[in-house]
């Protein structure tokens, strides 16, 4: 039973810290955009981009 007036405060304190950082993260705008950076892995890479544009420049 003591063991009960131990472990329940600290759990909840550890979920609130988790509630915290949750909040904290929202405010900063950590989840505003989720669909972007999944996308940009389908698109070209840079590398291909550059030899695009040097062969346009020498035609």
């Amino acid at each position: 039973m003591n063991l009960l007036f131990i472990i329940l405060p600290l759990a909840l304190l550890i979920a609130g810290g988790f509630v915290c950082a949750f909040v904290w993260a929202a405010r900063k705008g950590q989840f505003d955009d989720l669909d972007t950076p999944s996308m940009r892995v389908l698109g070209e890479d840079d590398v291909a981009l550059e030899k695009k544009e040097e062969e346009g420049r020498l035609t």
